[in-house]
């Protein structure tokens, strides 16, 4: 596979759901997860034959994809949406993307929008709702953040 499109870190159900309806709006995706067996077992199970390719690294995941890269957060709100921040930023080059699709409260997105736009990149704090069939069929965004990310 070429460079991915777009990729996603965090392959827990809303994750998943969310690569798979991606994919079948014909994005090619990347995918990684901090426990990396979740990575084998989904490319090789559930996305075997679609346009979605496993990394097992943070770097491994940025290489594979498309400038200006776009990676797509589906973890827990919180520290851990700061923690894999500070761990892409070294990875990423000015104009990448990175889109928080947590459940992050709106003052923490404004934080992260300047602090992320002071390193050169650009950040959307986006809610998914609609659960997993939504996730999967057709979920629902609501973005906030840096203005430039909007056309990529």
């Amino acid at each position: 596979m070429s460079k991915a499109d777009i990729g996603l870190i965090g392959l827990a159900v809303m994750g998943e759901n969310l690569v798979m309806n991606m994919e079948s709006k014909g994005y090619a995706v990347a995918v990684y997860n901090r426990t990396v067996a979740r990575v084998t077992n989904f490319v090789e199970g559930r996305a075997k034959g679609k346009n979605i390719v496993g990394a097992y690294s943070l770097k491994e995941l940025v290489q594979g994809l498309k400038k200006p890269r776009k990676v797509m957060l589906m973890v827990k709100a919180g520290q851990p949406v700061d923690d894999l921040i500070e761990q892409l930023i070294p990875l990423l080059e000015a104009g990448d993307i990175i889109i928080d699709g947590g459940n992050s409260h709106f003052p923490d997105t404004i934080r992260r929008t300047k602090y992320v736009e002071g390193h050169g990149l650009l950040y959307v704090g986006t809610g998914v709702s609609g659960g997993e069939e939504g996730a999967l069929l057709g979920p629902s965004l609501m973005p906030g953040g840096s203005p430039d990310a909007w056309p990529h």
